[in-house]
């Protein structure tokens, strides 16, 4: 299959816009794939990374070009722009957990050299009963975080996401070890050059340099930038910059006590009225209508 001809999601097997202010996703398997017959077509991410823990049930998984069905216990990582895919047998029980690319960088960074689970697309058998246990023990964990806010969510969800990771990350050396690891695809250009831009973006978004000034500094035009990213994002330039500013507002109106004028002010708008209508264009609603109808963070 084309790599082109792969649609671009924006949650798990779904085309609309990511439905939170949060940068973490959490639900259960069986919530979503019961809509669609237990059956995820093929398709991927432009900026998002997924985890899988199944822990009852099967999946036939087609991943980067090859399709192996796995037994639960079993986790999988989907980074972002991997093309996958699940056909889910009807008694799957487990839970996937969806990182926005702010969170999936800041994990990296905080990561070091134990951060190469996450751009490793492959399934984990969890076949020993420690390594089990624990990583069972953690997505319950965050999973309760997740529904039944308190103060410093965002801290205890993070910290178990991260734990997360250094579990897949041990599990990494021991299927190097064993000699079953399977090396990450190389990326073409193009993926790179979009992957150097999404970086870009989540250093300057709140400067909202023009699209020009974004190509220039990956070396090629903007008429170029555009192509690549409504080729391989299904988006423009522009509307990936539109969407990362709106996440950070949605944020910033649900989890403090700014202003309307402040958070205009803080993504780089020279008028809270321009904010406004910027947010009200992409949401269908104002800045303080989209707050009240948040609950209590």
């Amino acid at each position: 299959m084309s790599t082109d001809a792969v649609p671009v999601f924006k949650l798990y097997g779904e085309t609309h816009h990511w439905p939170t202010p949060d940068l973490l996703h959490w639900e259960s398997i069986p919530e979503r794939s019961r809509l669609h017959d237990w059956k995820i077509q093929p398709h991927r991410h432009t900026d998002l990374l997924h985890l899988l823990h199944l822990s009852a049930g099967r999946v036939s998984l087609e991943l980067e070009g090859s399709q192996r069905s796995h037994e639960a216990p079993l986790i999988i990582v989907v980074p972002a722009m991997s093309i996958h895919g699940f056909h889910f047998s009807p008694d799957t029980q487990g839970h996937i957990i969806t990182l926005a690319s702010p969170l999936a960088e800041r994990l990296e960074e905080r990561l070091g050299a134990q951060a190469g689970a996450m751009s490793l697309a492959t399934a984990y058998p969890l076949d020993a009963a420690r390594p089990a246990r624990r990583i069972a023990t953690l997505v319950d964990q965050l999973g309760e975080e997740y529904r039944y806010p308190a103060p410093g969510r965002e801290h205890i969800l993070e910290a178990f996401t991260e734990a997360l990771f250094i579990e897949l990350s041990r599990l990494t050396v021991r299927q190097t070890n064993a000699g079953s690891a399977r090396a990450p695809r190389p990326q073409g250009r193009g993926l790179t050059h979009l992957q150097n831009y999404q970086a870009l973006i989540e250093k300057q978004f709140r400067q909202q340099p023009s699209i020009e000034k974004f190509a220039e500094q990956l070396g090629m035009t903007s008429a170029h930038l555009n192509l690549l990213c409504r080729r391989l994002a299904n988006r423009s330039a522009l509307q990936l910059l539109h969407e990362r500013l709106l996440l950070e507002a949605k944020r910033q109106l649900t989890y403090t006590n700014m202003t309307v004028g402040q958070v205009a002010d803080s993504l780089g708008f020279s008028e809270p009225a321009y904010f406004t209508r910027f947010f009200k264009r992409l949401t269908g609603l104002a800045p303080r209508d989209f707050r009240r109808r948040q609950p209590e963070a």
